[in-house]
């Protein structure tokens, strides 16, 4: 007799922004001329730019000639693509990585989930506490977490790592020592940004104790502050000890398109094994490549165009993030992020647990955020709001809540 996968059944509900979607759609129904405004999940609004159209449509061309057709992607992603990450992500900002060190995707929230196939299913993760859900969902589907305490909001067999207001939303490294360390910074959903001098501490930490970092980079596109790194590879030694995971949908607005990447260095092993071996023979087995048209667009991501007009689309998710961060702050909420990242992160008001404040913004707003409970136990009585929408719907988002 088949059996299913038993570690799908110990997953809570569902998927955070299934749950949101359906609240969402549960109140539209029963109230169709509410103007509904969005300002909980990561996606984007801004329409592509043109430079990276022109490459679509060029792309669409050649695969209508028998001379310029492209079949399957080569296993790592298109050369093309791969140096122009290496070139300019990294190299430019004094990173030594290859291109055959980069495999290119469909997206971070793949590679995320999909990374911890390569270790040990003994393996001990540790995260931030509030954290990117897939990170721990995709953990307990491998049947690495043990057991669920639904009063605490926990896994048995994971570390967590209190992200809270005392410590400015930034971990401490961990009294226990983990096999795997999730980090995200610029943080998802905090916003909290990590300094080099800070990071490099996390690496020191990792090279000691034998560690791996899963670090997320998906946000790196928002920083602005100097001693904030875009790359762990900035940090002295992260060659041996780290994985970075970067996606094209928060810089370039690729959300509909899907693309993204994974740097493994050549030099980082476990046991004797090298990672980049794992993940390449995984790679190779599971995906057939990012389509050839959308890597291409990938490619305009890094042409001079491309790099002009993404600098005025991510200028302008800033200046959405600037008018709810002081707008909130204006009203008496207590506010952090928003500086380095597109997400603002909030206190909620007069002891209210998350959802009950999500309730309140969806029936007395009609502004849709996300809980901070979604994220961990530490993220309850917070809430996170994006910059992602258009700037008329976040003024006038911002505006309804300081109303209430």
């Amino acid at each position: 007799m088949v059996k299913i996968n038993d570690n799908y059944s110990k997953l809570p509900g569902s998927y955070l922004f299934s749950t949101i979607g359906k609240k969402v759609r549960e109140y539209s129904g029963l109230h169709p001329d509410k103007k509904i405004i969005r300002l909980g999940i990561g996606d984007v609004t801004l329409p592509l730019a043109p430079a990276i159209i022109d490459s679509l449509h060029s792309a669409v061309d050649e695969m209508g000639k028998a001379e310029t057709f492209k079949g399957y992607a080569p296993d790592l992603g298109y050369e093309f693509l791969r140096e122009a990450i290496a070139e300019n992500d990294y190299r430019l900002r004094g990173c030594q990585i290859a291109a055959d060190e980069i495999f290119v995707s469909d997206g971070a929230k793949c590679d995320s989930g999909n990374i911890q196939e390569i270790f040990s299913t003994d393996s001990c993760i540790a995260v931030c506490d509030p954290v990117y859900p897939v990170y721990v969902d995709s953990n307990v589907m491998a049947g690495r977490t043990g057991d669920y305490d639904s009063d605490m909001g926990t896994w048995s067999d994971v570390i967590y790592m209190p992200c809270t207001a005392d410590n400015g939303f930034l971990p401490a490294l961990p009294k226990e020592t983990p096999d795997l360390i999730y980090l995200c910074f610029p943080n998802n959903p905090t916003g909290a940004a990590v300094t080099k001098a800070r990071l490099q501490e996390w690496v020191d930490y990792a090279l000691k104790v034998g560690a791996v970092i899963l670090y997320d980079a998906a946000y790196e596109a928002y920083i602005t502050q100097d001693d904030v790194p875009h790359s762990i590879y900035e940090c002295q030694g992260a060659r041996g000890c780290a994985i970075e995971l970067r996606s094209f949908s928060k810089n370039a607005g690729f959300t509909g398109l899907r693309l993204g990447f994974t740097v493994v260095p050549k030099e980082l092993e476990c046991g004797g094994a090298l990672l980049h071996s794992l993940w390449a023979r995984r790679h190779g087995t599971k995906y057939n490549g990012a389509p050839y048209i959308v890597q291409r667009a990938g490619e305009a991501v890094y042409s001079e165009a491309g790099k002009a007009q993404l600098a005025e689309q991510i200028a302008y998710y800033r200046k959405n993030a600037d008018y709810i961060y002081n707008g909130l702050k204006e009203a008496g909420y207590t506010v952090s992020g928003g500086v380095n990242s597109p997400y603002v992160w909030l206190k909620t008001p007069e002891g209210m647990t998350s959802w009950a404040f999500f309730d309140h913004l969806l029936e007395r707003a009609n502004v849709v955020g996300t809980p901070g409970s979604g994220f961990g136990p530490s993220g309850e009585g917070y809430f996170r709001l994006t910059a992602f929408g258009s700037y008329e719907n976040t003024v006038e988002a911002v505006d309804r809540i300081k109303a209430l």
